[in-house]
């Protein structure tokens, strides 16, 4: 952590190295002590009269389409089948859910927006794609051409479009909320879960009970749920969630670029690429059955669904990584400034770092250790990836520059205040201050004296801030413009 020295491939060295871009933010508050009502929470978002009017639209919109789509199934298949295909249809969502949690553990999205984006699949989604799937079916048989060309040419189209719409929306109105393409994965995924859900009702209950009940008894019902439950959930239950997650991909590079034409065209493109993979997906069966060659299918299925399948997955995991290490390459700033210490960043850069550090935080301060360990881990790659944002020209008003200066200081002082939970409670670390430089550390017989940072930074934490800066100018052009306050130590 010496001036003089170059980045290097050690992790303190680099901890020094300024991000392009920008100049480093200032320092913090100093750490207090804990709040008495309990842990600090993220400060809360006011909701104006028109995003309460668009929010009361969207909720009266799904639960419309919700009694839509229990009526219509009910009327179709009756309650036995449908409670039937309900229970099979269920099965399988907790784990196809956990599947795009566990993608977003760095920085998970708030559990209304993941509902939101499940329920507008399973309903919204669901209620436009009958009603114009029927409509092309009656316009095809109207025109002499075969049924199967609903599911070729008008499912894609309307069940792709649809399913995007929910994530879209959300793009729209809370763009601050998506950090790059895992969240569109996470977002499009669970709107094709929903989806597959109640599609699967539809196949299990009415395809699979109704039918072979109403020829041959429930025996023959139950026989037939089994065979589509193995076929349509256990062997290509990722179908829906694999054509969707291209529009996710879109949808996050939008998110995370300046450039407008990206941000149109991305989206687009990853539709349309979902619409052709669906429309091919549909289009296997249909040439198998007209032709009697099942070979379409199996050479389909192994030559364009396996690799985008495991492309796709291969995706989200170094996405997942990739989040993981935005932390390293943006709160370095702070570290510079002496907002951070290094081991607090070095303990942010994997999940089994920050397990540890809830670990370590448990033991020094009990569960409102843990608790404040969990927001502050949230808070740090929140500020990662607002910082990330900045640098990447993402605001372009004035007014969203002041807005993500202001979330920059909101961000910060949460982290302040869940430090203080654990912060300085270790007995067997010495306390210390953090001058983005080097430690001044004071030891049990009460000396003190500069330390500079080793090379492989430590946890636990054993860091206190010094005084508090001056609050930033009107106008300032973003995060990261004010420097540090007079009076900060020199580094030297």
């Amino acid at each position: 952590m010496r001036p003089e020295q170059g980045a290097g491939g050690h992790y303190a060295d680099r901890m020094a190295d300024p991000t392009p871009g920008g100049a480093p933010p200032s320092p913090t508050v100093p750490s207090g002590p804990p709040a008495p009502g309990g842990t600090p929470r993220m400060p809360l978002r006011r909701l104006s009269w028109r995003r309460f009017l668009v929010l009361a639209a969207v909720v009266l919109l799904i639960a419309a389409c919700a009694v839509f789509m229990v009526y219509t199934l009910g009327e179709s298949l009756g309650l036995e089948a449908l409670l039937i295909g309900v229970v099979a249809a269920v099965l399988p969502v907790p784990v196809l859910v956990a599947c795009f949690l566990w993608l977003d553990r760095y920085e998970p999205e708030p559990l209304k927006y993941l509902i939101f984006c499940f329920a507008w699949g399973a309903f919204v989604s669901t209620a436009a794609s009958l009603t114009v799937n029927e409509f092309a079916a009656r316009q095809f048989a109207h025109f002499g051409l075969p049924a199967a060309l609903t599911g070729v040419l008008a499912a894609p189209f309307i069940e792709e479009l649809t399913k995007a719409l929910g994530p879209i929306l959300l793009l729209v109105f809370r763009r601050r909320e998506w950090s790059g393409i895992t969240d569109g994965l996470v977002y499009c995924g669970l709107s094709a879960v929903g989806f597959a859900m109640v599609e699967n009702i539809l196949y299990l209950g009415g395809y699979g009970f109704a039918s072979g009940a109403e020829r041959f008894g429930p025996a023959t019902g139950a026989q037939q749920v089994i065979a589509i439950f193995i076929v349509r959930i256990l062997l290509f239950g990722f179908a829906h969630p694999l054509f969707t997650s291209m529009t996710g991909v879109g949808l996050g590079i939008a998110a995370r670029t300046a450039d407008r034409r990206v941000r149109v065209l991305a989206p687009i493109a990853g539709l349309l690429l979902a619409m052709m993979l669906h429309g091919t997906w549909n289009l296997l069966p249909t040439l198998t059955q007209a032709t009697g060659q099942p070979l379409i299918m199996l050479y389909g299925f192994l030559g364009v669904m396996v690799p985008v399948f495991f492309g796709t997955v291969g995706l989200a995991i170094w996405l997942r990584a990739w989040e993981g290490r935005l932390t390293e390459r943006r709160l370095p700033d702070y570290v510079r400034a002496g907002w951070l210490s290094p081991p607090e960043v070095a303990a942010l850069s994997s999940l089994g770092r920050r397990h540890a550090a809830r670990v370590w935080a448990r033991r020094v301060a009990g569960d409102a250790g843990v608790k404040a360990m969990r927001g502050y881990q949230f808070a740090a790659t929140r500020l990662a990836l607002l910082r990330d944002g900045s640098l990447r020209g993402l605001d372009t008003r004035a007014t969203d520059r002041d807005r993500t200066a202001r979330e920059e200081r909101e961000l910060l002082d949460a982290l302040v205040a869940y430090r203080s939970f654990f912060s300085g409670r270790d007995p067997q670390a010495p306390t210390g201050v953090w001058d983005g430089n080097r430690y001044h550390l004071r030891f049990p017989d009460g000396s003190q004296r500069p330390v500079d940072a080793p090379d492989e930074p430590v946890v636990p934490i054993p860091v206190l801030l010094p005084a508090p800066p001056p609050p930033p100018p009107v106008g300032h052009p973003g995060p990261g413009w004010y420097g540090p306050p007079p009076g900060w130590p020199a580094r030297s």
